[in-house]
């Protein structure tokens, strides 16, 4: 009797569902879904760890300073690489403009802030003012003061 069995270990299958080798296969040739393999490497042999947002992207900074003196810094976005959803306190480590990250000293928050909101052109979500192609090309009747120019 084989010894795993014995010790009532049941021998299993891996199986990979069609979603998920979309999924690595996308995780390996696509650069707008998070990073791919090669950058990931890259980062996790030269960078550190440094902490994430709300958001679920992570960021990294290098561990020496490479040849410009100071130290790279990378976000590794979760879902869609787009850099207007890196939040403003990040964004301002990520250019230098502040020496912590967020996590040690965050931005003070003034109470009449909105929270950040990433641009959402080009989505569902997207402003569509009244009249646009987007809404079906309607608009608000004139009000009598407009007059339509005609051609003699």
């Amino acid at each position: 009797m084989d010894a795993r069995r014995a010790l009532g270990h049941k021998k299993r299958r891996v199986s990979l569902g069609k979603a998920s080798v979309l999924s690595l296969l996308a995780r390996i040739f696509t650069w707008w879904n998070g990073a791919t393999l090669g950058a990931l490497f890259d980062i996790g042999r030269r960078g550190a760890f440094v902490g994430e947002d709300e958001q679920g992207n992570r960021y990294y900074e290098e561990r020496r300073p490479s040849l410009e003196g100071r130290k790279r810094r990378y976000v590794v976005y979760k879902g869609l690489a787009e850099a207007s959803r890196v939040p403003p306190d990040w964004h301002g480590w990520m250019h230098h403009i502040v020496q912590d990250p967020p996590t040690i000293a965050p931005l003070p928050r003034k109470r009449w802030e909105i929270p950040h909101r990433p641009n959402l052109t080009g989505t569902a979500y997207a402003y569509r003012p009244p009249g646009s192609l987007a809404r079906g090309g309607a608009r608000a009747p004139a009000t009598g003061d407009y007059e339509a120019w005609k051609p003699d």
